[in-house]
């Protein structure tokens, strides 16, 4: 079943087109990854997609309901679509925890007490109950990065969208990231994630989509993409990465 779904979808900054026409249908329960040189429009197509930015054409339907008509107050879709974004951002005055409670408690009123251990168990799950009370300057950047995705994750999205989410980490700090978008999809997670690790979209994807100024040039299963590309523009930019 589609969760998530673009139209015709257009963005402009300042007269220069960053999308243009994209067309794209999330499905449920599955992993999208989107490829593409710095750019070529994946982070703005998410931020779009997120409600961040106002299209200037076209439509995004989430259960089949338009959420991009004007005048749509956008804050209950960002409710339902997460976000976590290559800067973890989270707040150095306040511990892993309270970084985590904030939004549950602005949001939908709720007390740190009653929040307590539904962030102990999503701490635990990615293995950093050790780590639930420290600050983030006291965190690796792999572990601020595993609790700013366990922070969009206790607002119980329906999708959660990732912009280069493992960019801003040391090589060896990626595989911990990774290791918990492995097992989101194991739950059945609906994600989508812009990357530069062409390995995880090979092994981890359901769909991978290639954009290029602005376009969805070519979009299909991992194999179809990374050993069979038909577009000159796919396959030219694979060629660069090997």
């Amino acid at each position: 079943m589609v969760k998530l779904r673009c139209e015709n979808l257009k963005k402009s900054f300042a007269g220069n087109l960053v999308c243009a026409d994209i067309n794209l249908s999330i499905e449920e329960g599955q992993l999208t990854c989107l490829i593409g040189a710095s750019g070529s429009g994946k982070s703005t197509l998410l931020r779009c997609l997120n409600l961040l930015e106002p299209i200037d054409d076209g439509a995004i339907y989430l259960d089949d309901v338009d959420i991009a008509e004007p005048g749509l107050d956008p804050e209950p879709i960002r409710r339902r679509i997460g976000m976590v974004f290559q800067s973890y951002n989270l707040f150095p005055h306040m511990t892993a925890a309270e970084n985590v409670m904030l939004a549950p408690r602005r949001v939908h009123g709720r007390t740190r007490s009653d929040l307590r251990s539904e962030v102990e168990a999503l701490f635990e799950r990615f293995n950093l109950s050790e780590r639930i009370d420290a600050y983030p300057d006291q965190l690796s950047g792999g572990q601020q990065q595993r609790v700013a995705i366990i922070r969009a994750l206790a607002m119980s999205p329906e999708v959660l969208l990732m912009d280069e989410i493992t960019a801003a980490l040391d090589p060896q700090l990626v595989g911990e990231v990774l290791d918990v978008l492995r097992t989101l999809k194991g739950a059945g997670m609906t994600m989508v994630l812009a990357t530069h690790e062409m390995d995880f979209a090979r092994e981890a994807a359901d769909k991978v989509c290639f954009l290029h100024q602005g376009h969805i040039v070519e979009e299909g299963r991992p194999e179809q993409i990374f050993d069979a590309p038909q577009k000159p523009e796919t396959q030219q930019f694979l060629q660069r990465l090997r």
